[in-house]
């Protein structure tokens, strides 16, 4: 299991274990139960010693045997792991709707009643809801894959040996090792505990970390922060407490969807329109009009059937559905479908600057003594504290990598000091030998020496070239004393420079070209932040501040976060704090973090992103989750919401225009007491070619516009307005047609002629809402034109769709009212765009 920890300064680099001394538990550390050798005969005493010492049997963990018989009686973690919702669920939730209910009731009358091409509707509906089932299935498979790739695997010891294993072969009275970013699987008992602090915010609301001892219990779904240790299962699969949880609401529940909602208000409001207005229709073509029965029956279903916007439900979930499996070739995990909605809204993006701007690989560039202290004495000093983490941060592999220890010269650890975001260092006791000890801190400087301590200025010089400076102190007395910082003597620093990522400087430009605010907020040093954002480009990298000058005042603190770009020492509650201030502004904010310090702001983020190599609780309360680890999937993430989010209110105005004036055309019909002027034939063959192969089409395009809010408003100002020119030419149309025909036929030369009008009306519709053109657009809006006007050429077409257009007069003067009607269209749309603004 790929362990995350803080380093001394306040950051959390990929793939980095615990801090210098952290108790870190794995192939032996103090807490464990398992004493690492650091030189010949000697052993890592306990730390802490007022938690006892787990007995040897223990500290062993199960035996084979007892695993086996475990799973055997069935106590085995085996909850499923909830990523998506299952196949049945898919099919239930695309088949079982309200609106496929009263289409399918409508179909199954005119298969009685008409020919099959009255019948198109129904089988439409079938081919779309069998795609919806089919992309969605498809990004299940994607999500789940991901998920499995994406799941941490907890360390189990077995047989006294530390092992990973997948969580759902964890067993009843398993001893599962924690460290630092490493997430409670189940419920257990606390076994061995080094400082072990636990989180948990996500169960109880509580931000403030629990110091565990060794019988303390602990939940499933909490996490660690700081120290390390061990427990014991108690409780597993689904009796644990975060599987009860999960039982109540899976993972697959919505976040917050402005779309989704806009959608199911629209629905709601439709229904209720729907109902009246299909009711007059039907008694109006029944029983005023004494026409053929079956002909007034197919007529009515004509009227209702397009007045419901089936397809913008469907197409919403293949937008998102192929969202995900886009993102998933980029390995990107979306852990929410609406998160992609989410994305496109995103104005402000926080990022941490660590496993972000920079990869976790650093260097040593020098060490500067303090104080006359002997430099190869110092070697010595940062090779111990080296050799005292066994699975060092990039910080601590650094120094390994500049001041190994040789062999059989190692010093034992006496005592060890986990890091923690409050204090900002971390430290270790050693015995050096021949009776001689000492104490040693490992940190921040500019929070273990005193403000005017002279060194701060040389600290300050190197933090402007971007370095990374770490003082190294040594303490006097426990490393437990609460004031130990106050009375430590600087002995070195430590430079280091970090590694900036390649692809960082052109991520951080796309943001900029695309208005999307960017924030660094770090651990480390304001200055030197400040210094690796602006090598990388970052708009502002000038304008830093040290976050303990920030003001707690919500209000100036969002200020403060709008003028300025780069903040350094931030602690865990000062993250969430800013985001909670940029929210405060109407700004949406998306976070990314890897780090046990970033959970609180991922979860109270608009949009919280975390690394795949980020720590087990990160990556638990994330949205997204870039498996790749790279900030460059970032723009495609961003991109991808945007393309979702824009193109589907673009389409959403062609289906709602549908609905409006199939609305207005039933009370027209009614209010006038005439034949409604459609077969479903028509209006199937119009919705085809002038909102369901366009509007595909266009939910796919690129689009980089970055969303808005009022999905509502924003579609039905210009539904509504679109909807009542093309009801109004349409029935003008059909009225003037009614008295121009007569005899027999005249009906369908009435209906031939509002349809034309009505088709060219519609089209105008889609060529507006297709700009900005480009090729394949001119090339998708030609080309439903071409479809219509084949079937009207066609004599066998002709006859299928019932459609002839007789003589010459009425032919024209539907054109005629088509123009006159797409003139009143893009003025309407002009006046709509200056009056209401959204």
């Amino acid at each position: 299991m790929t362990q995350r920890a803080l380093d001394p300064s306040g950051e959390q680099p990929t793939g980095s274990s615990g801090p210098p001394g952290s108790g870190h538990p794995g192939t032996g550390h103090p807490g464990t139960g398992r004493p690492v050798k650091i030189d010949a005969g000697s052993e890592l005493d306990p730390v802490h010693p007022v938690d006892p010492p787990a007995p040897a049997a223990a500290a062993r963990g199960l035996t084979a045997a007892e695993v086996a018989e475990r799973i055997a009686r069935g106590e085995v973690n085996d909850v499923p792991v909830r990523s998506s919702r299952s196949v049945t669920e898919i099919v239930r939730a695309n088949v079982l709707t309200r609106f496929n209910l009263i289409i399918g009731v409508l179909w199954v009358i005119m298969l009685f009643v008409a020919p099959i091409q009255d019948s198109l509707f129904g089988f439409v509906i079938i081919a779309n809801t069998g795609i919806g089932i089919v992309q969605e299935w498809r990004a299940k498979k994607t999500l789940d894959s991901l998920a499995v790739i994406g799941e941490a695997k907890p360390t189990v010891r077995r047989d006294g040996v530390a092992a990973e294993v997948s969580v759902s072969e964890i067993v009843l009275g398993d001893l599962v090792e924690l460290g630092p970013g490493d997430k409670v699987i189940v419920d257990g008992t606390v076994t061995e505990a080094d400082s072990l602090e636990i989180d948990e915010s996500l169960l109880t609301g509580e931000a403030d970390p629990v110091l565990k001892r060794t019988g303390d219990p602990v939940m499933s779904g909490s996490f660690v922060v700081a120290g390390g240790g061990a427990f014991t299962a108690t409780k597993v699969g689904r009796e644990a407490y975060a599987a009860q949880l999960a039982e109540e609401a899976s993972r697959f529940t919505l976040v917050q969807s402005e779309l989704r909602s806009g959608i199911s208000t629209i629905l709601k409001y439709v229904t209720w329109m729907m109902i009246p207005t299909a009711t007059g229709l039907i008694i109006s073509q029944l029983v005023v009009k004494d026409n053929n029965f079956k002909e007034s029956v197919a007529r009515t279903v004509g009227g209702i059937v397009p007045m419901i916007p089936e397809g913008l439900v469907l197409l919403t979930s293949v937008a998102f559905a192929i969202g995900v499996v886009r993102l998933g070739r980029k390995q990107c995990l979306v852990q929410e479908l609406p998160a992609i909605e989410g994305l496109a809204r995103v104005d402000v993006v926080c990022l941490d600057k660590t496993g972000t701007l920079t990869e976790g690989g650093m260097d040593v560039t020098e060490v500067r003594a303090l104080n006359g202290t002997d430099e190869p004495y110092l070697r010595r000093v940062l090779g111990a504290f080296g050799a005292s983490d066994p699975r060092p941060n990039a910080s601590l592999q650094a120094i390994i990598d500049t001041y190994p220890v040789p062999e059989g010269q190692a010093w034992t650890v006496t005592q060890a000091l986990p890091f923690s975001s409050a204090r900002k260092y971390s430290g270790a006791a050693f015995d050096e030998g021949e009776g001689r000890a000492s104490s040693w801190l490992l940190g921040a400087p500019d929070v273990l020496l005193p403000e005017a301590d002279p060194a701060l200025t040389e600290i300050e010089q190197l933090n402007e070239q971007g370095l990374r400076v770490l003082l190294l102190a040594r303490a006097r007395g426990e490393l437990d004393a609460p004031d130990i910082a106050a009375g430590a003597v600087p002995s070195a620093l430590v430079v280091l420079e970090q590694r900036l990522r390649p692809d960082a400087g052109e991520t951080l430009a796309y943001f900029a070209e695309q208005r999307v605010a960017t924030k660094v907020i770090s651990g480390d040093n304001a200055v030197s932040v400040g210094a690796v954002a602006a090598k990388l480009g970052l708009p502002g990298a000038e304008h830093t501040l040290d976050a303990r000058k920030l003001p707690t005042d919500p209000d100036a603190m969002a200020t403060a976060m709008e003028e300025n770009a780069v903040f350094g020492r931030v602690t865990p509650q000062q993250k969430r704090d800013m985001v909670a201030a940029l929210q405060s502004r109407g700004h949406t904010v998306a976070m990314t973090g890897d780090g046990v310090n970033d959970v609180l702001a991922l979860k109270d983020a608009d949009i919280g992103v975390s690394m795949g190599s980020g720590s087990e609780a990160t990556r638990a309360v994330a949205q997204i989750v870039l498996l790749n680890n790279s900030f460059a999937t970032l723009p495609s993430v961003v991109a991808e919401g945007r393309r979702v989010i824009g193109n589907i209110t673009r389409v959403a105005t062609l289906f709602l225009t549908k609905t409006v004036y199939s609305v207005l055309l039933a009370v027209l019909v009614v209010c006038f007491q005439v034949e409604y002027p459609f077969l479903p034939r028509h209006l199937t063959l119009l919705s085809t070619l002038t909102i369901g192969v366009p509007a595909f089409f266009l939910a796919l395009a690129p689009n980089k516009e970055r969303a808005h809010p009022h999905f509502v408003r924003r579609v039905m100002r210009y539904a509504i307005p679109s909807g009542t020119i093309a009801a109004a030419a349409t029935f003008a149309m059909y009225l003037i047609a009614r008295n121009h025909y007569s005899g027999t036929g005249a009906l369908d030369a009435e209906t031939s002629a509002a349809t034309l009008t009505l088709f060219l009306v519609s089209m105008w519709v889609l060529a507006i809402i297709a700009r900005p053109y480009t090729w394949w657009r001119i090339c998708l809006v030609a080309a439903m034109g071409l479809a219509f006007l084949i079937v009207l050429v066609v004599p066998w077409l002709q006859d299928f769709f019932a459609l002839k257009l007789v003589g010459t007069t009425m032919p024209w003067t539907a054109v005629g009212i088509a123009v006159v009607a797409s003139v009143a269209l893009e003025y309407a749309w002009r006046l709509v765009g200056r009056r209401f603004p959204v």
